[in-house]
């Protein structure tokens, strides 16, 4: 009988999802230790696991992206059933163009290098462009990609997280914010009149709920997007250089919010 209840213990705390470690049950677990990438890798398109240039440093206890080329910093481990935090500022550094200043979280991420050209891995993009913090893009790679947005379509034809609304399953195209501005222009320095994220200069904290195969997004503490039906649902965790100076001083997983009774 002992054993039996310690083979049923074990089963129940192990690893799902190809190895996959779960989100902590209590406490929070610094991804990111405010000293150097121990438990972190980067990748770069140019260079993958180098970094001749220095993209990625560690400045103040805070991860520097340059954004001097497209690539990520990734936790060295995969994870499912978690609640990650994120807080981040914009640098001035911009990739020289007129658009908004770019970069994302990407959750349940597959191997470096096998999506967007060798720049990025097959993953769960949560966007972190300016006016379209929370938008939810499917980076595919080799293997199948899912998920389903319950949405409302805008008068600019795009499909917004809207709770309630039509389940629509991913077919390619990104699923925007709830309160994303329609006709917003995505020039630089710009916000859209509904927008929750901090200006420029401000860190802005976003949060992904991702238990089982739901992912919720929260921005600045509002709830901003929801899918449900992901697949994969565990993978490693990724913080996005995409030609954009910016700054990640908190990385952490936090237990899932407790359910209502």
């Amino acid at each position: 009988m002992i054993r039996l209840a310690l083979l049923a213990l074990l089963a129940a705390v192990a690893p799902q999802e190809g190895g996959a470690e779960p989100g902590p049950r209590e406490g929070v677990v610094s991804l990111f230790n405010g000293k150097d990438f121990t438990g972190l890798t980067t990748w770069l398109k140019d260079s993958q696991r180098e970094d001749p240039k220095k993209v990625f440093t560690v400045q103040d206890g805070v991860i520097h992206a340059s954004g001097d080329g497209m690539g990520y910093v990734a936790t060295a481990k995969e994870y499912r059933d978690y609640r990650v935090v994120v807080e981040y500022k914009w640098g001035t550094r911009t990739d020289g163009g007129k658009y908004v200043r770019n970069s994302g979280l990407l959750l349940h991420a597959g191997k470096d290098g096998e999506a967007g050209k060798g720049a990025w891995a097959p993953s769960i993009e949560v966007q972190l462009a300016q006016g379209c913090e929370g938008d939810l893009i499917g980076i595919k790679g080799k293997d199948p990609l899912t998920m389903s947005v319950e949405t409302e379509l805008g008068p600019d034809k795009r499909l917004r997280w809207k709770k309630g609304g039509t389940p629509t399953a991913y077919t390619g195209k990104q699923f925007w914010w709830s309160k994303h501005e329609p006709g917003f222009k995505e020039l630089l320095d710009t916000r859209g009149k509904d927008d929750v994220a901090s200006p420029v200069g401000e860190w802005t904290r976003v949060e992904a709920v991702c238990e089982g195969k739901r992912v919720a997004i929260f921005v600045n503490g509002v709830q901003v997007n929801e899918a449900t039906e992901v697949s994969p649902a565990s993978g490693r965790i990724l913080l996005q250089c995409e030609g954009h100076e910016v700054f990640f001083r908190k990385f952490e997983l936090h237990p899932l919010p407790e359910k209502k009774s």
